[in-house]
């Protein structure tokens, strides 16, 4: 039987009204199937035993309508991830959250390190993958499996580092600070606001174009790609490293339990015999598979990457800002230029040297490890790291007189290109 030519016309006329209808529902709504109910339940089993990718494989989707601009800053400790995670955190427009991971790694492996346990890891990862997901899409509630004690009526006062976010300090969630306030101390914030209600802050997250993240719990970028392929979110990485020998500096001095032999070993000249090496070495090692994988320029992350050594950032921050900013297609605010230049000139106050504070002489921090470590663990360091410092052009120092020579830099001029 053959069709008129009306009934052409008329079947393409309702193919098309469908394909509308479908991409209005898709670009206009949440629409969830198979919803994850715990976030506990996506990386263990009942054994506790990893399901390794099982959360990844549920069919779980939306599309975001808005397009947030979602922003992953990954770094190792003591590398001056706070200090970047606040270039976010005084954006008005931007729900910044500090170390959120803090609390999947307390709860599912309290004793957790950067190690090469696959075990562990494996469970970090399938978690904090899931966590971070729902944290993008303003979903806080589905940290509170985490939280200990768990919230009650969406209301806790145990988040770690609350008070470091600046969207959670200001209303709707406390009213003890006006939106235009300058500056909101950590400790203020904690004093004055009271117990913090997710349900306010998943209301902040929604009135703010972008949600930024800081975090020093996933290893290496390639252990992001799960996110950063995922249709769901608009995610982009600005990963911070840092002069090896410095981290371990700054480890030495703020871990100081943790640290205590490498103190020993700076104090005596001696190394002790137990002396743990894989707290360095698992650093460069991360590093070094996260430059190479970023070296091949994988399809999977282009315009999704960016590379920033500390040293840069300290040197110049505000040129360096404006070039992440610029990076993330962000306007830059007065108020992060304001931010940036009372907390890079270096203060006298007592709160300004505090292990986790934010003021600095960022110039001359940079290299203030040079004046803090023994030759014998900066040429140690510059063995076990040699690859990591030559690709992220650091230069060797060959004898304590050059170590100490602070008029020497021992920091290359060096341009990392985003992967546009």
């Amino acid at each position: 039987m053959q069709c008129s030519w009306k009934a052409v016309i008329l079947l393409g006329l309702a193919s098309i009204a469908i394909q509308y209808t479908a991409i209005r529902t898709f670009t206009g709504k949440t629409f969830q199937i198979c919803p994850v109910t715990s976030p506990l339940n996506c990386s263990l089993g009942a054994d506790g035993e990893a399901f390794g990718g099982l959360c990844d494989e549920i069919p779980y989707f939306f599309y975001n309508s808005s397009r947030k601009t979602h922003v992953l800053v990954l770094a190792t400790t003591r590398s001056g991830s706070s200090f970047v995670g606040q270039l976010f955190n005084q954006h008005s427009d931007v729900f910044y959250l500090f170390e959120p991971l803090y609390h999947v790694q307390t709860t599912l492996i309290p004793h957790y390190t950067h190690s090469r346990n696959t075990a562990d890891r494996r469970v970090m990862l399938g978690a904090s993958r899931d966590l971070l997901r729902s944290l993008y899409d303003c979903d806080l509630y589905f940290i509170e499996s985490y939280i200990k004690p768990q919230p009650a009526n969406h209301t806790t006062d145990k988040l770690f580092r609350r008070g470091a976010s600046r969207a959670l300090c200001s209303p709707p969630v406390c009213e003890a600070f006006s939106p235009s306030e300058p500056y909101i101390d950590e400790g203020e914030c904690i004093r004055k606001c009271a117990s913090l209600n997710l349900t306010l802050a998943v209301e902040s997250c929604r009135e703010r174009r972008h949600v930024a993240i800081k975090t020093v719990r996933i290893p290496e970028i390639g252990d992001l790609r799960a996110l950063i392929e995922d249709p769901r979110l608009n995610l982009k990485v600005i990963q911070l490293v840092r002069d090896p020998r410095g981290i371990l500096s700054s480890r030495i001095e703020t871990f100081r339990d943790t640290y205590r032999l490498w103190r020993i070993w700076r104090a005596t000249g001696r190394k002790p015999y137990n002396l743990d090496l894989t707290q360095l070495s698992t650093v460069c090692e991360d590093i070094l598979r996260s430059i190479a994988t970023g070296s091949s320029r994988p399809t999977w992350l282009r315009g999704r990457y960016m590379l920033v050594r500390y040293e840069d950032l300290a040197r110049n921050p505000l040129q360096k800002t404006t070039e992440i900013y610029d990076f993330l297609g962000l306007p830059m605010e007065k108020g992060v230029e304001e931010w940036i230049r009372n907390n890079t000139r270096g203060s006298n106050d007592v709160s300004a040297k505090h292990k986790y504070g934010t003021v600095r002489d960022s110039a001359a921090n940079a290299e203030s490890w040079r004046l803090k470590l023994s030759y014998e663990i900066v040429d140690h360091t510059q063995t076990v790291c040699q690859q990591v410092l030559e690709e992220l052009g650091y230069k060797s120092v060959n004898s304590p007189e050059e170590l100490k020579n602070m008029s020497v830099s021992v920091i290359e001029d060096k341009t990392f290109v985003p992967f546009l």
